[in-house]
């Protein structure tokens, strides 16, 4: 069979698999379908408990849900008050947050030390992975990469199927320490190899820790300032935990309870997390940032901003999808804590990189894009900046490469996995099976002489 020939036939089978596939939409609501995991008020539907993170964005009444300022919560610890606890004091964070969600505990001086050279006598990668793995097969989507990397590792791992918590903490560590030099590597080799430019690999340095460690992996001359450092160790800060519900954390939990290995549950968490409406959506809030800017001739003027904003919601620009990406969560309504934690750091950033006008034209539409959403969706429903609004400024500022940003996402998400790994093997103990309503007819097996020609048939 000719390319022509395959290229017809799959469009045959695809167009019928997508009529074959469609579901009448009023059988979900005659057969109380919970789509998307969701009851009818937007909540999600319970099915575990944990105690590695909290999200908490409304107080219930007897009768209502009154939405509040949203709250983040790592190990019973308030995100603001752990920020607050190490930022000011120009200590980094990250090590110390990963050992609070795996241990459940804050760590004493000497446990963070500990833990550090923990992590940095683990980070550098089994000999000849780096040219056997990830040089020889270069992908222009660095989270593939990294799905397929740590899928790799499990070669590389003498124990890599035992599931007892001494073992898996074994694993899950080393992946927390290895992540910026997987990410890192799997750019080179698509900076490479796909966009024909210079290649240069450094060894990640010992007395690093892992922001500093990234920044010095994706940079030729490997430097960085202390600003740049602690801004990119706060980020993977924010982004290391946030319950188990959302869509990775939950693929970590169901795919921990069929017993398999942690390299599979944690490149199953990679596939999640790549998704535009998951962590992908910072790429999509910064490419459409970008877009505005490139149409809004004056970033003072609100009008212009607006008229923008709502063509956006109309589908009359930037992808067409009718979304405005960054603005509104699945959870949170007035605020998204972390929003408002990286909208205050940032600014630190913009007035050392002198980049103050591109900070507040994200200030600006931060504040218009939910007073448009009302306006052309005729709703009530209350819309808040979200984390990867500003993800992709600070990352752009700290000249990190938008290839970079879901991958960025992932080395800090790491430390929150591997907790509700643990937590599901110590006390998950019965595989996740959810059901699904079957809703085709039953059907007489016809044979082989009978059938018609015709494939729609």
């Amino acid at each position: 069979m000719d390319s022509e020939d395959r290229e017809k036939l799959i469009s045959e089978i695809s167009s019928v698999a997508s009529v074959k596939s469609h579901i009448n939409p009023t059988l979900y609501t005659k057969y109380n379908v919970k789509r998307g995991l969701r009851n009818n008020d937007g909540t999600g539907v319970l099915v575990g408990l944990t105690e590695v993170g909290e999200v908490m964005s409304y107080i219930v009444d007897d009768v209502d849900r009154i939405p509040v300022e949203g709250k983040l919560f790592y190990q019973g610890y308030e995100i603001t008050d752990l920020v607050e606890g190490f930022f000011p004091e120009k200590r980094f964070g990250f090590e110390e947050i990963a050992f609070l969600l795996i241990t459940g505990g804050l760590p004493t001086d000497i446990e963070l030390r500990e833990f550090n050279e923990l992590l940095s006598s683990v980070r550098k990668l089994p000999e000849n992975f780096t040219e056997d793995m990830i040089l020889k097969a270069p992908s222009p989507d660095i989270m593939n990469k990294l799905a397929r990397s740590v899928l790799a590792l499990y070669s590389y791992d003498d124990n890599a199927e035992a599931n007892d918590i001494n073992n898996v903490v074994r694993q899950c560590v080393e992946l927390v320490a290895r992540f910026p030099v997987l990410i890192s590597y799997g750019y080179m080799a698509r900076r490479h190899y796909i966009e024909r430019r210079g290649l240069f690999l450094h060894d990640p340095k010992p007395e690093y820790n892992t922001a500093q460690n990234i920044l010095y992996l994706i940079r030729p001359d490997g430097k960085f300032t202390e600003l740049e450092a602690r801004i990119l160790d706060l980020m993977l800060v924010l982004h290391a935990e946030h319950g188990g519900g959302n869509n990775s954390s939950f693929v970590t939990h169901a795919v921990s309870s069929t017993g398999s290995d942690t390299y599979s549950v944690i490149a199953a968490a990679i596939g999640s997390l790549k998704g535009p409406q998951h962590g992908g959506a910072s790429n999509k809030a910064f490419s459409m940032m970008k877009d505005l800017r490139e149409h809004v001739s004056d970033w003072e003027d609100d009008d212009q901003i607006r008229a923008y904003l709502t063509d956006v919601l109309n589908g009359q620009a930037f992808d067409n999808s009718g979304l405005i990406y960054g603005i509104g969560h699945a959870v949170y309504t007035l605020s998204d804590p972390r929003t408002r934690i990286i909208r205050e750091y940032a600014e630190l950033l913009a007035r050392d990189k002198g980049n103050l006008d591109l900070y507040n034209l994200y200030l600006r539409v931060e504040r218009l894009a939910p007073v448009v959403f009302h306006e052309v969706k005729n709703s009530d429903k209350i819309v808040c900046a979200n984390v990867d609004f500003y993800a992709g400024l600070v990352y752009s500022m700290l000249g990190i490469p938008s290839e970079l940003f879901t991958p960025l996402f992932a080395c800090g998400r790491i430390a929150g996995w591997s907790a509700h790994r643990i937590e599901e093997l110590v006390s998950g103990g019965r595989i996740m099976r959810p059901a699904f309503k079957c809703v085709n007819k039953r059907k007489d097996y016809i044979p082989m002489s009978e059938r018609n020609e015709n494939l729609s048939e």
